[in-house]
């Protein structure tokens, strides 16, 4: 990738929690602020892909989940990210954008199923394409879902959006002296035990040469700066 040079493509990863002021639900006037701060990205001419979260319906690994089996309850959470596809979908059209959602689970009635091709062809259309249903699969989270998605579609990077402004070498929300870092590699991660994407989201990125940038996106206008390649939170490279 080139320092400071715009994404032609990026694949934008949202947790559920994110459409919601308080984690819980989705609140229209969130998903609007999504909408108002992908739009100038758009305009920018940089191709936007989403994939987004289930955490503010229902998530697989919670405690609501424990009597469950594991398939079952991830597949819960696999419908719940189609519902906050197409809520995300919704937003952008309402806001003059153009908008397609996909699912992995199959339910055309509800929306059309992914297709990367088809996806490729969206997103050189100027829409916003919004994957939900996360891989299809149960055992795998939505960052595992985003990086392969991100290498389907050919994305630049995958922009991991977060509640802090990057990677940080402890938890900066308890330990005021946590050091921030600018720039690492995935062999780093690894090395210094960071949280940055589950192992095998990291394995993907790492192997398919992809990017993982990490940011706050609760800070107005970071979606843009980050896709212009401006020098917003923490970029993951391939080591």
């Amino acid at each position: 990738m080139d320092e400071g040079k715009p994404f032609r493509r990026i694949l934008l990863k949202l947790s559920g929690e994110a459409l919601s002021e308080d984690g819980q639900g989705i609140t229209p006037s969130v998903l609007a602020n999504v909408a108002e701060d992908v739009a100038p990205v758009l305009e920018a001419g940089i191709q936007v892909g989403i994939v987004v979260g289930a955490g503010n319906i229902f998530r697989g690994m919670s405690d609501a989940a424990s009597t469950m089996r594991r398939h079952v309850a991830d597949s819960m959470g696999m419908l719940g990210t189609v519902i906050n596809a197409l809520a995300l979908q919704e937003a952008f059209l309402a806001a003059g954008l153009k908008a397609s959602a996909m699912s992995s689970v199959p339910m055309p009635s509800v929306c059309e199923p992914f297709n990367a091709g088809r996806a490729r062809r969206l997103l050189e259309g100027g829409h916003v394409v919004l994957f939900g249903g996360g891989t299809g699969n149960p055992y795998f989270t939505t960052d595992t879902a985003a990086v392969l998605r991100g290498l389907e579609i050919g994305a630049d990077v995958v922009m991991k959006a977060t509640k802090v402004d990057g990677v940080y070498d402890k938890d900066p929300m308890k330990h005021a002296d946590a050091v921030k870092f600018d720039r690492l590699t995935h062999l780093e991660v690894v090395a210094k035990g960071l949280q940055v994407m589950d192992s095998t989201a990291s394995t993907m990125s790492q192997d398919g040469g992809l990017p993982i940038l990490v940011f706050n996106m609760r800070t107005r206008g970071n979606i843009l700066a980050a896709a212009r390649g401006e020098p917003v939170g923490t970029i993951v490279v391939p080591s």
